[in-house]
């Protein structure tokens, strides 16, 4: 059974920087693309960035050069760093795993106020 579990939400201040981490087991990861999706009050589940089994990265614009996002095959982990957080990316963060199939966490909050 595949399980992905997200880490590392919390209340921030803008400007700060918040990591999130992922944890995904009951399978082998290293050919998956791994990815992180948000959803804000009254939105629509939105992707945040992808990662590839290779390495590359694909990124929303809201969140080009603020986020990074980085995987380690041998962990089966996935990362998201965000930086110079805003207000607007307050949201529950989900971390998402596709192969044949796509698999979803439960969600971790972030909450970005002053």
């Amino acid at each position: 059974q595949v399980q992905l579990v997200e880490s590392g939400g919390g209340l921030v201040q803008p400007g700060e920087s918040l990591r999130l981490s992922c944890a995904a087991s009951g399978s082998t990861f290293n050919t998956y693309t791994l990815g992180w999706y948000r959803q804000a009050p009254g939105e629509q589940r939105e992707l945040v960035a992808t990662i590839a089994p290779g390495g590359r990265a694909i990124y929303a614009d809201s969140v080009k050069g603020r986020f990074s996002i980085s995987r380690d095959n041998a962990e089966n982990t996935v990362a998201l760093e965000m930086n110079s957080l805003k207000a607007e990316d307050t949201a529950v963060y989900y971390c998402y795993a596709r192969s044949w199939s796509s698999y979803w966490g439960r969600g971790t909050q972030v909450t970005v106020s002053s």
